[in-house]
């Protein structure tokens, strides 16, 4: 375990955070940590652990999200031989294996209404059942540390989370706040990773121009601290100079921001017009997708990065819904799937959240009116 992992950032809200985790760390109560997909929540929980009193034992992360109830009630209290097909030993779970440590259960709102009452059953006793056992086998001393990035009091109003649950797992509650609450952190967050991907990738040291963090800053960041990651580890892979600047960002985040890269050299000034036109083509004359966008795409006559700008603009002409841009692009419903498949296969499907907000310039023009 990487026991150096801990939060980057100078914000208020940082700091305010790293000392709720401090005061978490010195007690053994249980903690539930919520929090946007992205934003940290394993580190926060790996941090409480390594800061307790309980710092020697063993740290368990499990995630709940996308097993079948019986794969996770075998992994988290594990299973004696012969109790099911391919049961050829006994075996101990996670919670055994936690003993005198730490388990931290990420996506905890997902877990089924059975698996939250056996959970709750540990809770209660502290005792471990194994499946194919017909009595406890042994009593273990776990902290238990939960992560959630639903609304568990919604899930409890529609009868999807147990409310006697809730109150278990919800001793010490700590809310990690999205990226964009606090943005004093993107900067230092970037010079990380940047540092931390040269590195792991051996490339020459990199640093971000000014108006580059400033765009970076102003983002929205939809996909939190994870999402911010990424962009910097595909800067570094696709590195081409020392110093990344505006046009090295991705053009989801230009679109937000309404930055706009340096003038580029003359021999590549057509490129821009030429995304432009195709886009026309589409739009206003008429081609469908698959023959103006597709088709060279496919013969390589059409990069990553542009089909990328044009799909961005028909996001915000739509302002990020994906059936109204399979209209805008002249396909028919049914390619609905297969147009989203296929932005999936080559990672030029943009979240829709960030487009939801921006405004089309025909509706500029109806608020100036």
């Amino acid at each position: 375990m990487d026991v150096t992992r801990h939060l980057v950032g100078i914000s208020d809200a940082t700091k305010a955070l790293q000392q709720e985790l401090e005061e978490a760390a010195r007690s053994d109560a249980k903690v539930l940590i919520t929090g946007e997909s992205g934003v940290g929540k394993e580190i926060a929980g790996q941090m409480i652990h390594h800061r307790s009193p309980r710092r020697h034992g063993p740290l368990v992360t499990i995630n709940c999200a996308g097993m079948p109830d019986s794969l996770l009630e075998s992994e988290l209290f594990g299973h004696v031989r012969g109790s099911f097909t391919d049961a050829y030993r006994d075996k101990r779970g996670w919670l055994e294996q936690a003993d005198d440590g730490t388990i931290f259960m990420d996506e905890v709102g997902e877990m089924s209404l059975r698996m939250q009452a056996l959970l709750l059953r540990f809770l209660e006793t502290g005792e471990i059942q194994r499946i194919g056992s017909d009595r406890a086998c042994t009593r273990v001393n776990v902290r238990v540390v939960s992560a959630t990035n639903r609304r568990l009091l919604d899930r409890i109003a529609a009868n999807e989370f147990r409310e006697d649950l809730y109150y278990r797992l919800n001793v010490i509650q700590i809310v990690v706040p999205p990226l964009r609450d606090r943005r004093d952190d993107v900067p230092v967050l970037v010079n990380h990773f940047l540092e931390m991907y040269t590195k792991s990738h051996n490339t020459r040291p990199m640093q971000a121009a000014p108006e580059t963090l400033a765009s970076l800053e102003a983002y929205h960041w939809p996909g939190n601290v994870r999402e911010l990651k990424n962009v910097i580890e595909r800067i570094v892979v696709r590195q081409r100079k020392s110093v990344v600047a505006l046009d090295d960002l991705p053009p989801e985040i230009l679109l937000w921001t309404g930055s706009k890269p340096a003038a580029a050299a003359p021999a590549a000034a057509p490129q821009p017009d030429r995304v432009a036109l195709m886009f026309d083509r589409v739009v206003k004359g008429g081609e469908d997708f698959w023959t103006a966008i597709h088709e060279p795409f496919m013969a390589r006559d059409l990069t990553r990065e542009e089909l990328r700008t044009i799909v961005c603009t028909g996001l915000t002409h739509t302002k990020g819904n994906y059936k109204l841009l399979v209209d805008l692009f002249n396909m028919p419903q049914s390619d609905y799937r297969r147009f989203l498949n296929f932005l999936r296969k080559y990672d030029c499907n943009m979240p829709f959240q960030r487009f939801r907000m921006l405004s089309t310039p025909t509706q500029d023009v109806q608020r100036s009116a």
